[in-house]
């Protein structure tokens, strides 16, 4: 459930078909490899239906938008070099409170998470009306908040947790966290920023992996890890296999470019062909 590791590179050659996770937005040094090679790139996360939907990205992004509040709660240990907040509370002790930056899949199963462990939770983005859908749908402890600059300086001090759930398909997510932004927040506290895969939506952010997943910028815990639904295998391999072997079997079955000419969500797939960037 990732894209090729650097270890892999060697194996790449003209006319090979990838059709797998790509991420090349973050990746320059796999990027060049691949247009190197002449290798065929179509990547799931670029497989988009005509409403918009990403039907092989969703899986890994519900898994991603579930693990993040569990893993944030993980590392609010003292042990941890968290704050020791019990992100649930118990009577008489409020729970902790989880700012979601991005209400889209992960956004919205990380609030779900969040939310069904007690804690208080914001979800900012800058669609009203998912917003408004948003409102409809989740429980009480949940608020909605348009996601700009101004309210995320307002809200990162009392936040417990932080998660990073920004998408823009294909392209580097933007860093809407700066590094200034961090002294808002309190000492103790955690990031998990499920974006980092595309770049991350936090600044002091960078790739980390499962061996070595976190890491400390001014008191505040970084969680990083580019495939966070890596450490449930055998959930995330079902999930992406339920929705990627029909595609498979179509590309296998009539050849790339049979394939990509009749299905329009898997033509948006393509991103390299015959050593160019084609997305």
């Amino acid at each position: 459930v990732k894209e090729p590791l650097f270890q892999e590179q060697g194996l790449f050659h003209e006319g090979q078909v990838l059709f797998t996770f790509l991420h090349l937005a973050a990746d320059k040094t796999l990027t060049e490899a691949l247009l190197k090679a002449k290798s065929v790139g179509i990547a799931y996360e670029t497989v988009q239906k005509d409403d918009g939907y990403l039907p092989l990205l969703a899986p890994m992004s519900e898994m991603a938008g579930r693990i993040s509040p569990l893993i944030g709660s993980f590392y609010l240990a003292k042990h941890k070099g968290g704050s020791g907040k019990f992100i649930a509370g118990v009577p008489g002790v409020p729970p902790a409170k989880v700012v979601i930056i991005g209400g889209g899949t992960v956004g919205t199963n990380a609030a779900k998470m969040a939310a069904g462990m007690r804690a208080q939770t914001v979800i900012l983005d800058i669609n009203p009306e998912r917003m408004r859908y948003l409102d409809d749908i989740m429980s009480s402890n949940v608020t909605t908040l348009m996601s700009n600059a101004y309210n995320l300086e307002k809200v990162l001090p009392d936040a417990d947790l932080l998660i990073g759930a920004v998408l823009i398909p294909g392209a580097k997510t933007p860093r809407l966290v700066t590094r200034k932004m961090l002294k808002f927040m309190r000492k103790g506290s955690v990031i998990v920023d499920v974006a980092v895969d595309q770049g991350g939506c936090v600044e002091t952010t960078h790739p980390t992996t499962q061996d070595d997943p976190v890491f400390e910028v001014d008191g505040v815990t970084h969680y990083c890890v580019a495939n966070m639904p890596g450490a449930y295998p055998e959930t995330s391999t079902l999930a992406l296999t339920n929705v990627t072997l029909p595609y498979t079997l179509k590309i296998a079955n009539k050849g790339y470019r049979q394939a990509l000419g009749e299905d329009k969500a898997l033509a948006r797939g393509l991103n390299l062909l015959e050593g160019k960037v084609t997305c």
